[in-house]
C-alpha cells in the first residue's frame, strides 16, 4: 500500500496540489479525476517520481520512501499518454530494452515480451513498427512495455485520450485484466464513464 499525506505542489505563483492526502490500496485500480487543469497529470507525476512535490510525505508498506525511489526499485511502471514508443525499434525491441538494460538476459526479455504480447492479442505485431500500428494497438504495446518490468504499481495517464470512443471498453477490459493478475493501477482521466468501469475508488483533484 503506498500513502500519500498533504502532497503540496505550486508552479511559480500558482498552487496547483494542496494538502492532497491520497490512499493507493495493493490489488485494487485508482481513478484519479476531476476537471482539465486541476492537477491530475502534476499528481500523477509526482507519484511516479518524475516531479518533485514541495512538501509531502510517502508512506510505502508503512516505511517513508520517496517516489524516485520507488521508481528506481522498479515498483512503479508508467503508461504515457502519447504512448511514447521508440519510433525506430521493432514491437518486440520496445518491450525487451529496458528489462535488458537492467541486467535481464536477452532471451528471458524476449520471453516475457512475447508471453505479454500473447496475453495482450499482440503476437503477430512483435516484428512491427509502431508507426504501423494502430492507436488501440500502441496502447497495448506502451501497457506491455510498464508490465515488462514487473512493477507493483502502475500508472496510466489518460489512457484514453488518443483513441477511438469505440475503443475505451477494450481498454478498460485490458486494465480490468491487469488488475486480476495482482498489479496494483493509478488511472488519471477526465472520462467519467470510464472510470466508473475500472475503478475500485476514484480520488477528486479540484481546483
Amino acid at each position: 500500500m503506498l500513502e500519500l499525506k498533504n502532497i503540496n505542489k505550486r508552479f511559480n505563483d500558482q498552487v496547483v496540489l494542496k494538502d492532497v492526502s491520497v490512499t493507493i490500496e495493493d490489488q485494487k485500480t485508482l481513478a484519479i479525476v476531476g476537471p482539465s487543469g486541476a492537477g491530475k497529470t502534476t499528481l500523477l507525476r509526482i507519484i511516479a517520481g518524475l516531479t518533485a512535490a514541495d512538501s509531502g510525505t510517502f508512506i510505502w508498506n508503512g516505511q517513508a520512501t520517496t517516489p524516485a525511489q520507488l521508481r528506481k526499485d522498479g515498483v512503479i511502471g508508467v503508461v504515457f499518454q502519447g504512448f511514447e514508443l521508440f519510433p525506430n525499434l521493432t514491437v518486440l525491441k520496445n518491450i525487451t530494452l529496458a528489462p535488458m538494460l537492467q541486467g535481464q538476459s536477452e532471451a528471458d526479455a524476449k520471453d516475457r515480451a512475447l508471453e505479454l504480447l500473447a496475453d495482450l492479442d499482440l503476437a503477430d505485431q512483435a516484428d512491427a513498427y509502431p508507426f504501423s500500428l494502430s492507436g488501440g494497438q500502441k496502447q497495448r504495446v506502451a501497457i506491455a512495455r510498464a508490465l515488462a518490468l514487473n512493477p507493483q504499481i502502475l500508472l496510466y495517464d489518460e489512457p484514453t485520450s488518443a483513441l477511438d470512443p469505440n475503443l475505451r471498453q477494450s481498454v478498460a477490459n485490458l486494465v480490468n485484466s491487469v488488475k486480476d493478475q495482482g498489479t496494483t493501477q493509478v488511472v488519471v482521466t477526465h472520462d467519467m464513464d470510464f472510470a466508473q468501469s475500472v475503478a475500485d475508488t476514484t480520488y477528486t483533484v479540484t481546483k
